[in-house]
């Protein structure tokens, strides 16, 4: 059985100052996808991670303060990955990926688009070319736990208030038809898979009390590929955990 856990703990530096180190030692999943760390590699107390015994690869933005994503690992892996191969969006420190000898595991932060224009279609970009380096890796990693901040609300009980937000990025129509195009070609919704009820959320706005009223977004996923559908033994949402305006998602595979 692996734990893994995904969180954006937006800013690696800011979450650690929140005791992030003992909720950690707490919590003991075996693999920890962070995004948007915001920090560079020296920056993120890795000899830390590595003292509660995680192995720490992190693949940062070229801009300091911005993006970049990092995998924690109690097992090492046979290989790490940084990158999908592509510059555009590899120089914002958006892709990671550490293979194991049956599994593969990627650390993805997905551009959010919110300031609408060039960022959206940026985005819009993004989920096309990143379906193409996935379906790519199939061929020869068919098994693949894909987690992250997609920034996109998959299903109307994923987001606070949906008829009001349609024109919103995160949940345009186009947003939520790359989703189910995605899931159609065999990418599992975890949570999803064991969990229907509305009201579960991965990140809440800081305005307007939203997070102590729940009035959120489920924009954080742990995504597999069908031939592991079968091994989601457990999944879940630690909304108690404050580190972030996310919180982390998990799944319990059988691998």
């Amino acid at each position: 059985m692996k734990r893994i856990l995904s969180y954006n703990v937006n800013g690696i530096r800011a979450a650690l100052k929140k005791d992030f180190l003992s909720w950690l030692t707490m919590e003991n999943p075996d693999i920890v996808c962070l995004q948007e760390t915001k920090a560079q590699p020296g920056q993120m107390s890795e000899e830390e991670f590595n003292e509660l015994g995680y192995h720490f690869y992190a693949f940062s933005a070229v801009k300091p303060g911005y993006s970049g994503v990092a995998i924690l690992t109690k097992e090492k892996p046979a290989h790490i990955e940084m990158g999908m191969g592509n510059e555009k969006y590899d120089r914002e420190g958006r892709v990671i990926r550490v293979d194991f000898s049956d599994f593969s595991v990627i650390s993805a932060y997905f551009p959010s688009g919110t300031t609408g224009g060039p960022r959206q279609a940026f985005k819009m970009d993004f989920l096309a070319d990143f379906t193409v380096y996935l379906n790519e890796l199939r061929e020869t990693i068919p098994n693949l736990v894909i987690s992250g901040d997609y920034n996109i609300c998959r299903l109307w009980i994923d987001i606070h208030n949906p008829e009001k937000q349609q024109n919103t990025s995160g949940f345009l129509p186009e947003e939520r038809d790359w989703f189910q195009s995605f899931v159609e070609m065999g990418y599992v919704d975890s949570f999803r898979e064991l969990v229907s009820e509305p009201d579960h959320y991965s990140w809440w706005s800081y305005r307007a009390g939203s997070r102590g009223k729940n009035k959120g977004w489920r924009i954080d996923y742990n995504m597999v590929t069908e031939p592991i559908k079968a091994k989601i033994s457990a999944a879940g949402i630690l909304p108690e955990a404050v580190h972030s305006d996310h919180c982390p998602v998990w799944v319990d595979l059988d691998l």
